[in-house]
């Protein structure tokens, strides 16, 4: 997947859902923002993207201080911003090299894992800031099954980690399948637990759980933006296994 013109794509069409919004509307997906606060952490977050690949940083960048991490007063210009601070990151990427070494929350990684981690942190800012704004939200099902992917490993790198309490006992697992077509192997996760840690799997399962619906539908309901009960997807199985994973994995 071209991950950098995804990034681009996925920062306007979260620019024209603020254009179009009141900067007042709360975001109910997450507790306490507005839009105008949900859309100056994500275009913060690009640029911190950016300077960390730039100067090839092996430590932590503290957000607050990076460079024209303010966007401007009017509204074209904020967007501007905005768009802007995608632009930085891909250039960034592609002059450092996509391979070379720099900071993340998970320790080093190559730079090119910034261009997907933004990818998909903006997909699903969008769909938080479509959801607030009582706008529809579909994503492409490749597009919605890796940011599942994504996600996923995220929560299960964490997961165990610093104390947090698995989400699963060893008899259990979760397996996710979408019902797009086309996606093949990709469109099927199976989370299971061994040795103190969370694991998955594009594998085809049973499951403690399972959960059958579009790839957009489980990306939402994985990442706690909508219930399952609000999608057309189909849980099958013991709910509490599902409803406990939930509990105990958000990222």
């Amino acid at each position: 997947m071209d991950f950098a013109a995804a990034l681009l794509n996925e920062n306007r069409a979260f620019g024209e859902l603020v254009r179009a919004g009141d900067p007042a509307t709360p975001i109910p997906t997450c507790p306490e923002w507005t839009l105008k606060q949900l859309f100056r952490h994500v275009g913060r977050g690009e640029r911190w993207a950016a300077q960390i690949v730039t100067e090839r940083r092996d430590d932590y960048l503290d957000p607050r201080t990076i460079e024209g991490g303010k966007p401007p007063e009017d509204l074209d210009g904020a967007i501007d911003w905005l768009y802007d601070g995608s632009r930085q990151l891909v250039d960034a990427v592609e002059q450092s090299g996509p391979d070379t070494p720099v900071w993340t929350f998970l320790g080093p990684r190559p730079a090119g894992w910034w261009l997907r981690r933004r990818c998909h942190e903006i997909l699903l800012h969008r769909a938080d800031a479509a959801l607030a704004l009582g706008q529809s939200f579909t994503a492409a099902p490749e597009l919605a099954a890796d940011g599942l992917s994504e996600l996923l490993d995220l929560t299960t790198a964490l997961a165990g980690a610093r104390g947090r309490p698995l989400s699963l006992a060893a008899d259990q697992t979760v397996h996710l399948h979408a019902t797009d077509p086309g996606l093949g192997e990709q469109g099927e996760w199976t989370i299971s637990a061994a040795d103190g840690r969370l694991r998955w799997a594009h594998s085809h399962g049973k499951g403690s759980v399972a959960v059958r619906g579009s790839a957009t539908d489980l990306l939402l309901a994985v990442s706690r933006r909508v219930l399952v009960t609000d999608t057309e997807a189909e849980v099958f199985g013991d709910v509490t296994v599902w409803q406990n994973w939930l509990d105990h994995t958000a990222f």
